[in-house]
């Protein structure tokens, strides 16, 4: 009886059809801000892999920063609007188009019944975030909507979208007031097939030796094909251990943008779905240069440079300092 009486206490949220997938992509998942405080189950944040274009597309779409995207992967997602929407595309260059013309990306734009989207090839980066105004609509599953695909919960039935899905937003007001906004240029990421990624030395970087740390900060590292949700395998100059500690420590919790190097000297770079790993760690990447290594895709060269604490801490300021500057105006 009191499960009942909860039950009946929770608002129901009544949505509304935004979309139906023509074609789903290579992989395209719904995705929030993340789902956190379960790693000592062993549920990892999940969420979007590019948390600006993420946090971006919401604003544009005046939601709320952690309402449901779509983040789609390469090329191939095709969604026909089934009602008037307001939407953002943010990320990655996909080539995306309004009913065969090309949509400008970072801006808000509408859509009317059986309009269609399409993204048809990389041009920059490799994700793209559609955000709708209100969201989208799943069930909440440990206080996230975002797909967790090797749980195979959360999202849309824990899975890739699929020809065939419809998929529901909130039924709200369109935010017609919108229209047109654009996000800074100047605040825009640039998606370069070779990047320099600011990392803070640690926590294990004293089991490398000082030529070997040197190897890492000066070359560059090419992506492999072995990369996804999880994790970035780099190709490149072997990594150097001391003689003195093993490949393998005690096995301990990961921070998306932790750069673990295994027995064969070349590092791997920890994204959203692993929650521990048993290997040194020789770096972690600063939050904000995250949404560039998110964007990464085989064949796309990297360079580590290393930054203080402080440093990191400044960069994040500026950047969530524009973030709010951008947001406050328009609610």
């Amino acid at each position: 009886m009191l499960f009942m009486r909860r039950l009946q206490g929770v608002p129901k949220i009544e949505k509304i059809a935004a979309f139906e997938v023509i074609e789903p992509g290579i992989l395209t998942t719904i995705q929030d801000a993340g789902r956190f405080g379960f790693s000592q189950f062993g549920v990892p944040p999940s969420g979007a892999l590019d948390p600006f274009s993420f946090r971006v597309a919401n604003l544009l779409a005046n939601n709320q920063g952690n309402e449901a995207c779509l983040e789609t992967t390469l090329a191939g997602l095709k969604l026909k609007a089934l009602n008037e929407s307001v939407i953002a595309i943010t990320g990655g260059n996909l080539l995306t188009t309004l009913n065969g013309e090309p949509l400008e990306l970072w801006r808000t734009h509408l859509l009317i019944e059986s309009d269609v989207i399409a993204f048809k090839k990389v041009r920059s980066g490799c994700r793209a975030y559609l955000s709708v105004s209100g969201g989208f609509i799943v069930p909440v599953v440990m206080g996230s909507r975002s797909t967790y695909l090797s749980g195979r919960f959360g999202g849309l039935e824990g899975r890739p979208l699929r020809k065939g899905d419809i998929l529901y937003r909130l039924d709200s007001p369109s935010p017609l007031n919108r229209l047109g906004l654009r996000f800074p240029e100047e605040w825009i990421p640039i998606f370069e097939k070779e990047i320099n990624i600011r990392m803070i030395p640690g926590p294990q970087d004293h089991h490398f030796t000082e030529e070997g740390f040197q190897t890492f900060c000066s070359s560059a590292y090419e992506v492999s094909p072995q990369c996804d949700r999880m994790g970035i395998r780099l190709n490149g100059p072997r990594i150097e251990r001391r003689v003195d500690v093993g490949e393998s420590i005690i096995s301990e919790g990961f921070l998306s943008g932790a750069i673990q190097v295994p027995g064969d000297g070349k590092p791997i770079i920890i994204l959203t779905e692993l929650v521990t790993g048993g290997y040194t760690k020789i770096a972690t990447i600063i939050s904000t240069d995250l949404t560039k290594v998110a964007q990464l895709k085989p064949g796309d060269r990297v360079r580590f440079k290393p930054i203080s604490i402080e440093e990191a801490h400044q960069l994040l300021k500026e950047q969530e300092d524009r973030l709010q500057g951008f947001g406050n105006p328009l609610n």
